[in-house]
């Protein structure tokens, strides 16, 4: 198999939602998995800091769980994945949305990084949003929330 085709295999790989693909050419068979390893390393990445957390600031991690009870009611829209949460598609570029701002379903709400790659997240709610609970360039875990929508 020559490099340019293998190299369109790797592109394809990357620019679609799989995440293994297995190509046989008659004696020739080339797998492309992209990282398999990735939801175990999220799950590490996200059991790991809760320990080191959880010792030296074990107060700071008390108040996190009331203020989960405590948000506001509404919809709430939880990270997909660990990454780093961005409200704007470039540094100084306009948010993509602020508070009391109504959105529809499918309405663009922040981007988080992962892995190099921008990740667009969209509002799987309509209705106004009332609150964001993250701040611009922080960490985030799968399954944190990030934004409520009224």
């Amino acid at each position: 198999m020559d490099l340019r085709k293998l190299k369109k295999l790797i592109d394809l790989v990357q620019e679609s939602g799989i995440s293994e693909l297995e190509v046989t050419e008659g004696e020739e068979k080339v797998r492309i998995a992209k990282h398999l390893s990735a939801p175990p390393q999220g799950s590490y990445v996200t059991h790991m800091p809760a320990p080191m957390h959880a010792a030296p600031a074990a107060p700071a991690a008390a108040p996190e769980a009331p203020a989960a009870d405590a948000l506001p009611p509404g919809h709430v829209v939880k990270s997909p994945m660990v990454g780093t949460f961005y409200r704007s598609s470039a540094p100084g570029a306009k948010v993509f949305v602020d508070v009391g701002q109504s959105v529809s379903e499918g309405d663009p709400l922040c981007i988080i990084e992962a892995m190099k790659l921008m990740n667009e997240i969209e509002a799987d709610a309509s209705g106004v949003i009332k609150a964001i609970l993250v701040d611009n360039g922080e960490p985030v875990e799968y399954g944190q929330p990030l934004f409520i929508i009224g």
